[in-house]
């Protein structure tokens, strides 16, 4: 089976038997359990040889030692001017004289010895299905996540692209993302993919090339090569023959449209075509947002809201509620706005009722924006908010607030029938922005929450190839809205029991590892003026993250530290980064709640070091699942929540005791294609 799908059926807790079960089924089951905390709840009779090798692959096999072999131990028994000198030494040879053939480690460090692993790990459920019943759930999965709105993160996609190319005759009856569709059109060439497209999303096809093949965001300075202009001509020719041409959207991006069929030396082939060149060429700037605009201009905001409602929906209302509101002159203008802003459109709601939650007039907005599944941020500075005409009253946001969340309950309603909620169900997001993110092992949607164990620590951790320098560092949020910096230049003056650091591993080209332990108790008594902390990841060499190897994850273990620096028992989270960047922001951690949250954002930045920037917008995860959790969503779309398994059309749980295969549906937290599906449903 393609090793892509058994990955992602593997991140669903499924092992796939595509070939003989084992002749020693005991040993293989005793193995799992008792090496991975591997427990087979379904299926073991399925059970190979090969899964014992693929789970170790899978969980972290043949993890590098780090720069101090005895962490965390060795490195508290050392000195700071003994830690500032290892690293300064290192960096000599590494960076100094260029040497990166060898890895490097402590010259102060004494031999250690490590007490046997002693702690019991945590028992993960997973289940064992035949090759056909794999191939129906990932035809299902396919189906699930081209029916998102939302653009799929990079390993997503590579399952849909991967089922499109194994079975070339099949053509998806719709794709519902503009980004998806035309991605899997430049990979796959499908002409009938062409029928998702309308005339103006052509400039979507054109900024895909531009980024991806040209490495250019400029779209008024293009520079394609002649075969890459043919290939545009041939999309243009075949939509103004058979496809939708939407003249009136094309007119937003009028220039972006002039310069490119200045490139291209389009004349059009047909009637239509020629019509269209004429129109964009001429001065007639006749759009959408360009009618409304010219009622708001002359006083008439209801005449907007009208214009943009018939031709763009309430959808693109509800985006811009905050500028209609601000430029609403009566409390009759405003209550129009509200009546038309009715909408089934979940994803938009539910962020809306995100943004509404957390609403202050008086603090510096955050705007987050995702562009080629990377995400880019900017806080409104002073003077901004100084100019700023968009301000919303404390009755207006309680309003919109309760407006939203009643569409919310209108739009869900009589989508499932009877469900069981498992406990904890509270501590879960619902997946709307996941293009960001990466995909393995423990992956849960953005904003969920997982309460560290007590008398536990957490010991987050990253390994790499093919590169030489990747930093895990850590970055402390403040009550007062600085930011306290634990990393590779600063931890050897913070070295202590509450956080430790295994040293800068530079020399990591065949394999580098890094670790911090964070006891949460502790930290709290050495830091209180912290109350976040945020882990992240950097590419200090030249390269991105997705021209290397690069594991991330955390181990929830003991303060005893018996065992090795690694060991795959105690792994809760293991995922593989591929964001076209320098810097991914892995997890939080809320101190006050001991609460591990998840981040899974790639941002779009090309810094090298984690503590140049401001991280504090990375709190807003930290409340998602306080305002919209999964147990809200369930309970909406139910017709009866019931309590118990037997009753249930639905059954909503984080174990994996039960079958997939069945009549009931069964729904996880990290069945991300599943919970989209719903989302658009």
């Amino acid at each position: 089976m393609n090793n892509v799908f058994k990955k992602h059926l593997f991140n669903k807790q499924i092992l796939v038997c595509d070939g003989e079960p084992s002749k020693n089924p005991f040993e293989c089951l005793y193995l799992l359990a008792n090496s991975y905390g591997f427990k087979i709840t379904n299926g073991a009779n399925l059970v190979q040889d090969s899964h014992v090798e693929y789970v170790a692959e899978m969980l972290g096999k043949k993890v590098p030692e780090p720069f101090y072999k005895g962490f965390p131990k060795s490195v508290r028994k050392l000195s700071k001017e003994q830690l500032l000198f290892d690293q300064l030494f290192h960096y000599f040879i590494t960076y100094g004289l260029d040497d990166f053939s060898n890895p490097g480690y402590s010259v102060f460090e004494k031999d250690f010895e490590r007490l046997a692993f002693k702690e019991r790990g945590r028992k993960v459920e997973y289940i064992i299905i035949t090759e056909d019943e794999a191939n129906e759930i990932i035809k299902e999965t396919v189906q699930n996540l081209l029916s998102s709105t939302r653009p799929l993160g990079e390993f997503q996609f590579s399952v849909a692209l991967n089922y499109l190319k194994e079975n070339t005759d099949y053509v998806p009856e719709k794709i519902a993302s503009l980004n998806t569709c035309v991605k899997l059109f430049l990979e796959t060439d499908k002409v009938e993919l062409l029928k998702n497209i309308n005339l103006s999303q052509v400039i979507k096809i054109v900024e895909e090339i531009n980024y991806t093949k040209y490495k250019n965001k400029n779209l008024k300075k293009l520079n394609f090569s002649s075969a890459d202009r043919k290939f545009i001509t041939l999309i243009l020719d075949y939509i103004f023959e058979n496809g939708f041409v939407d003249t009136l959207n094309c007119f937003e991006k009028k220039k972006v449209w002039c310069g490119l069929l200045h490139h291209l030396h389009y004349v059009g082939k047909n009637e239509k075509g020629k019509e269209f060149v004429s129109l964009i060429r001429s001065n007639k700037n006749d759009s959408v947002y360009a009618r409304a605009e010219k009622a708001i201009q002359s006083g008439n905001v209801k005449d907007a809201i009208s214009i943009i409602k018939k031709s763009k929906g309430a959808t693109l209302l509800l985006r811009q509620l905050n500028y209609f509101l601000s430029r609403c002159k009566t409390q009759e203008d405003v209550d129009f706005l509200i009546e038309n802003l009715e909408s089934n459109n979940v994803i938009v709601l539910i962020q809306l009722l995100l943004q509404y939650k957390k609403y202050n007039p008086n603090k510096n907005r955050v705007f987050k924006f995702t562009k080629f599944n990377k995400l880019s941020c900017h806080i409104e500075s002073e003077e901004e908010q100084k100019r700023r005409k968009t301000l919303l009253t404390s009755e207006q946001i309680d309003l919109l607030s309760s407006s939203i969340f009643t569409m919310l309950e209108k739009a869900l309603k009589g989508k499932l029938g009877k469900v069981y909620l498992a406990p904890n169900m509270e501590n879960y997001a619902m997946p709307i922005s996941e293009a960001t993110g990466s995909s393995g092992f423990g992956v849960l949607p953005k904003g969920s929450k997982i309460p560290l164990p007590k008398d536990k620590k957490i010991r987050a951790f990253t390994y790499w190839e093919k590169v030489n320098d990747i930093d895990l560092s850590v970055i402390g949020l403040c009550e007062d809205g600085t930011q306290k910096e634990f990393s590779w230049r600063s931890m050897y003056d913070k070295q202590s029991k509450a956080v430790t650091f295994s040293g800068d591993q530079t020399s990591g080209f065949n394999g580098g590892s890094e670790y911090f332990d964070i006891d949460v108790k502790k930290f709290k008594a050495e830091y209180p003026e912290v109350k976040n902390l945020i882990f992240c990841n950097t590419v200090y060499s030249l390269g991105l993250f997705d021209d290397c190897f690069c594991r991330a994850g955390y181990m929830i273990r003991d303060k005893k530290d018996s065992g090795k620096v690694f060991e795959p028992k105690t792994v809760e989270t293991a995922f593989t980064i591929t964001t076209k960047s320098t810097m991914v922001y892995l997890f939080g951690l809320n101190l006050d709640k001991s609460e591990i949250v998840w981040l899974n954002v790639g941002g779009n930045s090309y810094s090298h070091v984690a503590g140049k920037l401001d991280l504090k917008f990375l709190e807003d995860y930290f409340d998602i699942c306080d305002v919209f959790n999964l147990k809200q969503f369930f309970t909406m779309a139910a017709t009866e929540i019931v309590s118990n398994k037997e009753d249930a059309d639905v059954i909503v749980t984080d174990q994996n005791d039960l079958p997939i295969i069945g009549e009931k549906e069964i729904i996880h937290p990290y069945d991300i294609d599943k919970l989209l599906a719903l989302l658009n449903k």
